[in-house]
């Protein structure tokens, strides 16, 4: 028989379609869910505003990412061990132990487990929480065995298995019990004895010192003083040889000489340099001679110890000192036990004889056989975190039902804040994880993107986050601005803006946007054009200071003269002035030509096309990038792996902004201007109407209605010249039309011609 499907509801959010995970049973099949229908494929572990340690349970494979795969086995992990999956969707902190399915192994651990630590911290009921299993140390702090296989001080009752485990923490450092306390197991209390026996045997095998208590000690002074004593034999032998080396094998009065300023106490390694002794050509070392300061008072030590019976020391009797000690010295290369060496060899000797070894090893072997409820404790703990975080992790990965939710105060795993700025709210905040990865995908957002830098006193870390405004002007934000922002926990930070990604924020804010950019072009335009003529002033003057000749010319000198009046330059001037108010005349005399004859409603068509014309494309292009706003970028830069488009649509871009409203209030500014009286600004009002009918009057605007411009341009009347055939037959002239008389000048009168 086959197995009925699940049936799965949806809806459509973001222009995506979405399964709607709202039931325990949607919960149970997730394995059966098409992959394709998943809105996250994948996403990290950190930077979510959910617990931490419940993302590292669910996160299985221990990777740092969360997978569908990691995800499906959690759901059926968490299913299985539950009576009724219902109770996965009410992401409670709490669950009654009866709840859990004891048919189950899990569960049964679970089951089990809950009742002990419910039983460890002397709490009444059966419901357990998140609030019993945070401190595991106080779970175990009463319980003499915890199922770790370590045992302390406090578990044996027997005081003399008390004081052992205690000698072995002291001894060998302990391990750290479930308690919080430090204990021992099995392995150190096995090295412990073995330790024991070890250095009773090896102090059993003792060789005696050759030189009693002072045996050590020679043997210090000797090993400090080999190398020097046995560098003096060869100096000497050397100036036995060739007695004229002497003085340089001996000490150099040259090196003494150079520190002989100095303060010689800090100059001791540069003399312990220096030979042990005089070099002479006598090859023997002179008990009594004179000793170099630096070694001086270890020798006296050895001498004193060993006692030469020469009054010289040669090389041989130099090696059959050190012989002395050969014995001794391999048995103490030879010490085991060390680490137990302070307890006395009496008290070593005594806990052997006692023997607690193998009841210390029981007291651990009963310990460990409560492991598997222990382990649950454990379980017990990620099953809470899970149980409690799981349902809204899958309503931001199997779905974006948080995001898309219309309630404010529901707010996505990827929302990290709110950032305060320009009189309004942010609401989708992010953090940024990954700047370079920012930079390439953040345009494709489609989205208006502040990004800012923030500090608080609370935490030497810097942040950083990503802000989408979606309401208002944005006239006021440029880099540089300085903002608040609260994280999730309302901790607040400084922030300051790095960076902004310009897109539109809303149609309104389009239509206006060419007019600011034309503003903003003229007003640099017009800077730059100040900026360049003040420059020229400047260095016109500074030539004209520079070319200023040294001394005052004599009265008698003659002035240099002014420039002539140049007529024609002038002339020039005001012709190319005329040109262009004639032109400019002109193109305004053919726009009133076309435009006479319209009636009103036709020149607000006109105006409302002009204006149209400007920011039309902007309009359109906006409309256009405010349809394709997506977060899924912002997301891939944060590591995410998105499966479907996660659009911000106008009315749900909205919500994500809040800006300010204040109520309606009658409020007077007293550093406001003084206002105009009311009769002036009626009169005002009045002129400007005056003037603008008046040139409406002007440019004929109103002929339709009978009232014609005064201008001649408008009533000039138009002539049609008509050309009048010659001869006998031709019409005679329209009387319109003047006819002028030609005078015929003298000199063109005709000539009579000859016959």
């Amino acid at each position: 028989m086959a197995t009925k499907k699940h049936s799965w509801n949806y809806e459509n959010v973001g222009g995506s379609t979405r399964v709607k995970i709202t039931t325990g049973a949607d919960i149970a099949h997730l394995a059966e869910l098409d992959l394709k229908k998943w809105t996250v494929l994948s996403c990290p572990t950190a930077g979510l505003d959910i617990d931490e340690k419940s993302l590292k349970y669910v996160d299985v494979d221990n990777d740092g990412r969360i997978r569908v795969s990691d995800v499906i086995s959690t759901s059926q992990w968490l299913t299985s061990v539950v009576k009724d999956s219902e109770l996965l969707v009410k992401g409670a902190d709490g669950i009654d132990v009866e709840s859990f399915n004891q048919e189950c192994a899990d569960g049964k651990k679970l089951y089990n487990s809950a009742k002990q630590i419910l039983v460890n911290l002397g709490k009444e009921g059966t419901v357990i929480s998140l609030a019993d299993t945070k401190d595991i140390t106080a779970i175990f702090a009463k319980t003499r065995f915890n199922g770790d296989g370590i045992i302390t001080a406090q578990t044996p009752d027997n005081d003399g298995e008390k004081a052992v485990v205690e000698a072995i923490v002291n001894s060998l450092g302990g391990v750290m019990d479930r308690s919080g306390e430090n204990g021992v197991n099995a392995e150190l209390i096995e090295k412990f004895y073995q330790l024991l026996a070890d250095y009773v045997a090896w102090n059993d095998a003792a060789v005696e010192a050759p030189y009693g208590a002072d045996t050590d000690a020679a043997i210090e002074a000797y090993n400090a003083l080999d190398a020097k004593i046995k560098d003096y034999f060869v100096r000497a032998e050397l100036a036995s040889f060739s007695p004229e080396s002497a003085m340089k094998l001996d000490v150099q009065a040259g090196l003494i000489e150079a520190i002989s300023a100095d303060n010689l106490t800090a100059k001791t390694e540069e003399i312990a340099a220096y030979p042990i002794a005089r070099i002479t050509d006598k090859t023997d070392l002179d008990v009594d001679a004179a000793i170099n300061p630096a070694w001086a008072s270890k020798f006296k030590t050895l001498l004193s110890i060993v006692k030469p019976k020469e009054k010289t020391i040669t090389k041989e009797s130099w090696a059959a000192i050190g012989s002395s000690f050969a014995a001794y010295n391999a048995w103490k290369a030879a010490k085991v036990g060390g680490e137990v060496e302070a307890l006395g060899l009496d008290v070593i000797k005594q806990m052997l004889a006692d023997d607690k070894k193998q009841a210390l090893l029981d007291l651990v072997a009963q310990d460990a056989e409560l492991k598997d409820t222990a382990d649950g404790i454990d379980m017990v703990d990620k099953f809470l975190y899970i149980y409690r975080d799981f349902y809204r992790l899958l309503r931001n990965y199997v779905t974006f039902q948080d995001f898309y939710c219309r309630d404010k105060k529901v707010k996505a795993v990827f929302q990290s804040g709110r950032l305060l700025i320009d009189q309004r709210e942010c609401r989708m905040c992010m953090n940024v994880t990954d700047m370079a990865k920012h930079n390439t995908m953040a345009p494709a957002s489609g989205m208006y993107l502040v990004y800012c830098d923030c500090t608080t006193k609370s935490s030497p870390a810097k942040a950083s986050i990503v802000a989408a405004v979606t309401v208002g002007d944005v006239g006021d934000l440029f880099v540089g601005k300085n903002a608040i922002y609260f994280d999730n926990s309302g901790v607040m930070w400084d922030a300051v803006i790095t960076k902004i990604v310009e897109n539109p924020i809303s149609i309104g804010q389009a239509f206006w946007s060419p007019y600011r950019r034309m503003s903003k072009t003229i007003e640099n335009l017009i800077n730059k054009s100040a900026a360049e003529k003040d420059a020229a002033i400047m260095k016109d003057a500074d030539a004209k200071i520079n070319a200023m000749p040294a001394a005052k010319p004599a009265e008698g000198d003659a002035k240099t003269p002014a420039p002539p009046f140049d007529i024609a330059k002038f002339a020039g001037i005001f012709a190319a002035i005329g040109v262009a108010v004639g032109m400019i005349g002109t193109a305004l005399a053919g726009i009133l030509e076309s435009l006479k004859g319209l009636a009103w409603w036709q020149y607000v068509g006109i105006f409302i096309g002009i204006m149209m014309f400007i920011s039309g494309p902007a309009m359109i292009m906006a409309w256009m990038k405010l349809r394709r706003r997506n977060i899924a970028p912002l997301l891939n830069a944060n590591g995410w792996a998105v499966n479907a488009s996660s659009k911000i649509s106008i009315p749900f871009g909205e919500t994500l902004t809040d800006i300010v409203k204040f109520p309606k209030l009658k409020l007077k500014d007293p550093y406001a201007k003084k206002s105009i009286p009311t009769w002036a600004k009626w009169l005002i009002s009045l002129a400007v109407i005056a003037v603008v009918v008046a040139g409406l009057w002007l440019g004929n605007v109103f002929a339709s209605f009978g009232c014609s411009s005064p201008l001649p341009f408008f009533n000039e009347e138009k002539v049609e010249v008509v050309e009048t055939p010659v001869g006998e037959n031709a019409p005679v002239a329209d009387a319109a039309v003047e006819k002028t008389p030609t005078e015929t000048p003298a000199a063109e009168e005709a000539t009579p011609v000859e016959g």
